[in-house]
């Protein structure tokens, strides 16, 4: 049988940059066919060039059902049944269920839409799918996972015969992959294919038939999950291995940064009890909706607690002010970079300035270019942040260097305690490392780190102690020497 999507010798230069260098990709119908790779290794140019966004280098040919072409126009392919869904998902937030499935589609005619047909067609893509989901609901006040499905169903709607999904687990939970898992495996047996893009290797190696990696703009090969583990993918992808041992837990000696008492917000967390020392990593785990990122925003100031208390170093914080919690020594990545953490649209060093604009103003409020020009070169260097000059738009980075300059942005405000949240979604093997290094170097210096993550071997591998959170409660504390894995996610399920 002949596969449904084939690539031959596809190549693609950017400038003098060789994105692609002949690369063959092979997909079948049916078939869930991972593809890995860091970040730059043309992961998403390959997907580009199959959506029609962007066109080959002559000598390379695209082969759909049997019918060969040199390139593709994005109206060819969704006319001939690829849909991709992003890692923004791409919906319209303001919109219903039932109008965003409906979207490409929408019925009607003379500049009206046909409410009645909209209807049906978005409840037959849910059908399809499986998926009981509120036509009238508005998709931006959906969890993350049903608005996965949502676009899952656009897809559907548009009668897709090859569904691109480009890391569509990072912002899921563990459960929630797992229905995302049984998904695509519906969608496979329905004749289907799925390229599954994500750097969460374990999810690769359990949802593909076959993985196909990437290195440097270059094919390595297309294996079968049976002939790989996550250390040999990972070798395959960066030609580098990587081992992280489990730290000994050994609390620091340095003083308490952070103290948080009996802090309690409604419908978020209750009764709040923590302590974070100069030099600590503590990690902080546990279901989406168990209350981290709204104790996290509390920490910060973003919200106000009901009741309970915060001090850093001592000093208490007000509620609510996130001005105060700045100015105190507070930093805070937050788990979407790309929409709370960065101005996609302005260059990499004014996002590395923002937090930072009154202290390099001079007397008449005017920033001196030398001295900002400084500020920028200093935060490029101590993080290491790869950027042809800082003049480019912050969203031409790959995602490690754009969570570089989130990272670079606040520890040019000299914090005692950072907050990072989920700080490796989205991110390569490569670039995770370098985030992990920075970690331990930072703690050395003294700096107290909060680390919220949904990955438990991140935690573990990561941070000193391990807190788990449990319907807006702390339910547990872990030293990682003494706990292993399925202890760790039985007492994140309780």
């Amino acid at each position: 049988m002949p596969p449904f999507l084939e690539l031959r010798g596809i190549t693609k230069r950017f400038g003098g940059v060789r994105a692609l260098d002949a690369v063959d990709l092979e997909i079948a119908s049916g078939e869930v066919h991972g593809l890995v790779g860091q970040n730059g290794c043309g992961k998403s140019t390959l997907i580009k060039i199959i959506a029609g966004v962007e066109a080959p280098e002559a000598g390379g040919t695209i082969t759909l059902d049997g019918q060969t072409r040199a390139r593709l126009t994005p109206a060819e392919s969704r006319r001939l049944g690829i849909q991709v869904i992003y890692q923004d998902l791409s919906l319209f937030p303001n919109l219903s269920v039932a109008e965003n499935i409906a979207i490409g589609r929408m019925p009607g005619g003379l500049g009206r839409v046909d409410q009645r047909a909209m209807r049906a067609t978005a409840a037959a893509a849910l059908d399809r799918l499986g998926v009981a989901l509120a036509l009238d609901a508005t998709v931006g006040e959906l969890a993350i996972a049903d608005r996965q499905l949502v676009a899952i169903c656009r897809a559907m709607a548009e009668d897709a015969r090859l569904l691109i999904m480009d890391e569509p687990t990072a912002s899921l939970t563990r459960r929630e992959v797992e229905v995302l898992a049984g998904r695509m495996a519906d969608l496979a047996r329905r004749g289907i294919a799925v390229l599954f893009v994500s750097h969460r290797l374990e999810e690769v190696l359990e949802v593909s038939a076959r993985v196909t990696v990437l290195r440097d703009g270059a094919k390595v090969g297309t294996f079968a999950p049976a002939d790989l583990d996550e250390d040999r993918l990972t070798r395959l992808m960066t030609g580098r291995q990587f081992h992280y041992a489990i730290r000994d837990g050994a609390t620091p000696a340095g003083r308490v940064v952070l103290a948080v008492d009996g802090l309690s917000r409604a419908g978020e967390f209750q009764d709040i009890d923590l302590r974070l020392h100069a030099g600590e990593v503590v990690g902080l785990t546990g279901r989406l909706g168990a209350g981290r990122t709204e104790l996290a925003l509390a920490i910060f100031g973003m919200t106000a607690a009901d009741r309970g208390t915060i001090r850093l170093d001592g000093q208490p914080l007000p509620p609510g002010s996130n001005r105060a919690a700045i100015a105190g020594g507070v930093a805070y990545v937050s788990e979407d970079r790309l929409t709370c953490g960065l101005a996609l649209e302005r260059p990499v060093g004014d996002n590395l300035v923002v937090t930072i604009l009154d202290r390099l103003a001079g007397r008449a409020g005017l920033i001196p270019a030398a001295r900002r020009a400084g500020a920028v070169r200093d935060g490029i260097a101590r993080l290491a942040i790869k950027a042809a000059r800082p003049e480019i738009a912050v969203r031409t980075l790959s995602g490690g260097n754009q969570q570089r300059v989130v990272l670079a942005k606040w520890l040019a405000t000299g914090p005692r305690l950072l907050i990072l949240d989920s700080p490796t979604v989205g991110v390569d093997i490569g670039a995770k490392d370098g985030i992990y290094a920075l970690l331990r170097e930072l703690a050395a210096e003294g700096l107290a780190i909060l680390l919220i993550s949904d990955e438990i071997a991140e935690v573990l591998h990561h941070a000193d102690r391990v807190l788990v959170m449990r319907a807006g409660r702390i339910a547990g504390e872990y030293r990682p020497a003494a706990t292993t894995t399925g202890e760790l996610r039985a007492a994140i399920d309780g």
